[in-house]
């Protein structure tokens, strides 16, 4: 089993919507869209594939094994299969976009 890995997005500006879609496409993946109200939590779960995620809007934290991630808007968590996780939502809510790799 890999480790999460978090890339943090290095402009000023946060990312625009389409910004992140356009690389996530460039990439041959099919992202979809989702947002979750503040404090918002999903119960320790895993996935069968590895999930690629963009933070576009507001705050979350994921907790795994090996630490916690808290992710700001542009922020990109790289989540290998198999990786036990779960997540609270920012104060400010939350808008995601992934997709499986």
């Amino acid at each position: 089993m890999t480790e999460p890995t978090v890339a943090r997005w290095s402009d000023k500006a946060p990312p625009t919507s389409e910004l992140l879609e356009t690389i996530m496409r460039g990439e041959g993946l099919t992202p979809r869209w989702w947002s979750n109200g503040p404090g918002e939590e999903y119960a320790s779960h895993e996935h069968g594939y590895h999930k690629v995620l963009y933070c576009a809007q507001g705050s979350i934290t994921f907790a795994t094994p090996s630490g916690e991630y808290e992710l700001a808007p542009g922020d990109r968590l790289e989540l290998p299969a198999g990786i036990p996780h779960s997540a609270v939502v920012g104060d400010g809510g939350v808008k995601c976009l992934e997709a499986e790799r």
